[in-house]
């Protein structure tokens, strides 16, 4: 391709990057903040503190098909200016239902900034659109470099403006929320991007086969088995973890910045977390992952000091980055290219489905039990994955061997 076209693609990169460091900051303000402003919300009862974040993970779940949707139609530009719009909307909707106390209006505002999400979720998919094959990659980092922003600006912002409004706790992050996407609008105009570029399906000369032929792989259970209890189990422990600092007497603030360390964790590796798979294999990266998950609560169930929780986030979201990207990595091994879009859709739906269940849970138990349950949960589940991944190592071996002779 053209100079002409790579700068095209550099300057495309450069501002979808941007907008992952914005826009991308509605995230962990939304779950850093979901929970405590839900709890606030709540009178006796606390179970359902943290349905808000499970609204925001449905959003985003609920978002993805229409977003991709959306972008067909009127091309990526306008389509990446309705979901800033939709996540500034979700931004007021949930300020103006913390000062009208109104919980579950709340839960609805968090579920739309979630729909705005699933639009920055597209950003790295956009970044290759038309890009030179030797950018692409770069394209992507670029992008992904934006989330690590993204993970510094959201607590920034809830630090700064949590109390503006008090005693409406709350009130000015989600209005901060609102000027994100307004900023965000403002620098997806700047695209010059026409229409979605669809990319042409390579065709590898296989028919698709029936769902239950590929879904009874054993390979396929076991890698989606680790992608979603890796990534539920995040979503999970995160979930409670602020609630869990607030109720043991750490500042609002302390605990935002433990998601503040959490969402760099998870999101920091992922520029040589492709090398390392290269290198030691999927299996391996995603038992590491697993590894570090059972880290993380180990480290949680050994006291109740800032560093305790600080230092399982941080475990946490490394155990997600490992997990669950070697786990995706794995299922994509497991299905033809013209099988692609239904593997996928099966996928999303599952796991995404258990993302929701999970944030809902654990308000639940955390009420009901404490910080230590939450954490005690992480050992039989990820336990079990990995006994499973052992297990489907030995039988991929014995397969082999067995070829051989």
């Amino acid at each position: 391709m053209s100079a002409a076209a790579e700068k095209e693609a550099k300057r495309t990169a450069l501002i979808l990057a941007a907008a992952q460091s914005i826009i991308g900051s509605a995230a962990p303000i939304a779950i850093s903040m979901g929970g405590l402003a839900g709890f606030y919300l709540l009178g006796a009862d606390k179970s359902l503190a943290t349905a808000p974040v499970t609204g925001f993970n449905l959003g985003t779940a609920l978002g993805m098909l229409p977003a991709a949707a959306l972008m067909r139609q009127v091309g990526r530009r306008y389509g990446f200016m309705s979901g800033a719009a939709v996540t500034a909307l979700g931004g007021l909707v949930a300020a103006f239902a913390l000062f009208n106390g109104n919980f579950w209006l709340f839960a609805a505002g968090l579920m739309l900034i979630g729909a705005g999400n699933a639009f920055v979720q597209q950003y790295r998919f956009a970044a290759t659109d038309n890009a030179p094959l030797s950018f692409k990659p770069r394209a992507i980092s670029w992008v992904m470099t934006g989330g690590v922003f993204a993970a510094i600006i959201g607590p920034t912002t809830v630090i700064y403006t949590r109390a503006l409004f008090e005693p409406v706790m709350f009130a000015g992050s989600f209005l901060a929320v609102a000027v994100i996407g307004v900023v965000g609008m403002f620098i997806h105009s700047l695209l010059r991007l026409r229409n979605h570029a669809v990319a042409a399906v390579e065709d590898d000369g296989l028919p698709a086969r029936p769902l239950s032929a590929i879904i009874s792989q054993p390979r396929f259970f076991v890698a989606l088995l680790c992608a979603i209890v890796s990534y539920a189990l995040m979503s999970f422990v995160m979930t409670g973890a602020p609630l869990a600092m607030v109720g043991c007497g750490l500042s609002a603030d302390e605990a935002t910045l433990g998601i503040q360390w959490h969402v760099l964790a998870m999101f920091g590796p992922s520029f040589f977390t492709g090398r390392l798979i290269a290198r030691f294999g999927k299996e391996a990266i995603v038992a590491t992952g697993l590894l570090l998950l059972l880290a993380c609560a180990t480290v949680a169930l050994s006291g109740l000091h800032l560093w305790n929780f600080w230092l399982a986030l941080i475990l946490l979201g490394l155990g997600w980055n490992f997990g669950f990207i070697g786990a995706t990595t794995m299922v994509t091994d497991t299905y033809r290219r013209s099988e692609k879009g239904k593997i996928e859709g099966v996928h999303d739906f599952l796991l995404f489905g258990t993302v929701a269940a999970a944030s809902l849970l654990s308000g639940k138990m955390l009420t009901a039990f404490g910080w230590d349950a939450l954490n005690w949960v992480v050992f039989p589940i990820a336990g079990a994955c990995l006994l499973a991944l052992a297990m489907l190592v030995m039988h991929e071996r014995r397969r082999i061997a067995t070829a051989a002779e």
